[in-house]
């Protein structure tokens, strides 16, 4: 929605005349005044022959005005990156941001995802369908930890899952089919106060922050999906809610020169007492480097999310990652494509460590932490 008039309305916005409010506050308005304040979605979809890979995300902050999106395209070895950002504006429903275009078909089950033509000669045309039950869950942080000390409570919400992919990547004049049963996917949907917003003018305190966590992990199996620390079943399934991943023991080997995943052997315990022994081995230079979608701020630029303020447009990059030297320069929360094993399952799937944070852990020899034999 485009209407001019909006604007002079707010913080009235278009979705107040539907009949969803859950408090007296118009739905421009969060509940939050803290700048971070975000709602996000990210999605990653790679085919199972390890040729192609697509990394996509956007995040509106409303008290800051700003939304902003990213797509990540690796094709063997070379990724490619556009970013573009707008005012976030009155229509929170729109999730459009240029040519990064989502768009919700069926809450819950069915969003379509288009990287539109731009400088960078990359697009997309994706349909990512749920398979594993979404269940809710929220991070509460205490008071007494609070950023600045003793301010309102960091607080986290949202949900994951699978699903099945179907569309395809161009990348110049090549195009790429992805089909059912070829390809797999995965996504998030969080909101609340988030980690890492505004970039180092907004980590208040002592406490360094950093963006992600340590230990990411999406893989899908015939029984049982691994996302984190969660467990997922498939819509129907008899087991209730979803499942926990109790304990992790991961043994990890890195490039020497980058400190870089190549492979390693995890074992996640799960809650019902079931062991998975994970072995997993990168798929060449298959590696989206989110630093391209702003997680710990932009390679060239040191933009991070949250930061790009009046900023308006699309920028992008194209990097080969087999020279090691690039790779040195990107790395930090980095999502890799992976061969799988698993109880003589084969699949693909993807492990995000941030490095060279996780190199150092095993170093270390921190607990659940070591290298590969």
């Amino acid at each position: 929605m485009t209407d001019r008039h909006y604007d002079e309305q707010a913080p009235l916005a278009a979705a107040d005349d539907f009949m969803i409010h859950q408090t007296p506050d118009p739905l421009r308005t969060v509940y939050s005044t803290d700048p971070r304040f975000f709602e996000r979605h990210w999605n990653v979809f790679h085919d199972d022959r390890g040729e192609v890979m697509v990394a996509t995300g956007g995040s509106f902050y409303p008290n800051l005005d700003v939304a902003e999106a990213y797509a990540i395209v690796t094709l063997r070895g070379v990724q490619t990156s556009v970013r573009s950002y707008r005012r976030l504006g009155a229509d929170r429903m729109n999730l459009h941001v240029g040519p990064v275009r989502p768009t919700i078909v069926e809450g819950l089950r069915h969003w379509h995802h288009e990287l539109a033509d731009n400088d960078w000669g990359v697009t997309y045309s994706i349909d990512f369908t749920d398979s594993r039950r979404q269940v809710y869950q929220a991070v509460y942080g205490s008071l007494d930890h609070a950023s600045p000390a003793f301010s309102q409570r960091h607080v986290n919400a949202g949900f994951e899952s699978f699903g099945q992919v179907q569309g395809w990547v161009q990348v110049g004049r090549e195009r790429l089919e992805l089909r059912p049963g070829h390809c797999r996917g995965t996504r998030d949907r969080h909101w609340g106060i988030g980690r890492g917003i505004g970039g180092p003018a907004l980590h208040f305190g002592d406490r360094p922050h950093k963006a992600g966590w340590v230990g990411g992990v999406w893989i899908e199996f015939s029984d049982v999906a691994i996302w984190g620390n969660r467990v997922l079943y498939h819509f129907g399934d008899a087991r209730p809610g979803a499942g926990r991943v109790t304990a992790v023991q991961r043994r990890l080997r890195f490039e020497p020169d980058t400190r870089i995943f190549t492979e390693g052997e995890i074992d996640f315990t799960l809650d019902r007492g079931t062991l998975k022994r994970v072995r997993l081995q990168r798929i060449g230079q298959q590696t989206a480097y989110m630093k391209c979608g702003m997680y710990g701020g932009t390679p060239d630029g040191g933009l991070h999310h949250g930061m790009s303020g009046g900023r308006t447009g699309v920028e992008g990059d194209r990097y080969d990652l087999s020279d090691a030297a690039v790779r040195l320069k990107l790395r930090g929360l980095d999502e890799h494509h992976c061969r799988v094993s698993c109880d003589g399952e084969q699949t693909t799937g993807i492990l995000q460590p941030l490095e060279p944070d996780a190199f150092e852990a095993c170093e270390r020899g921190e607990p659940g932490w070591s290298f590969l034999d």
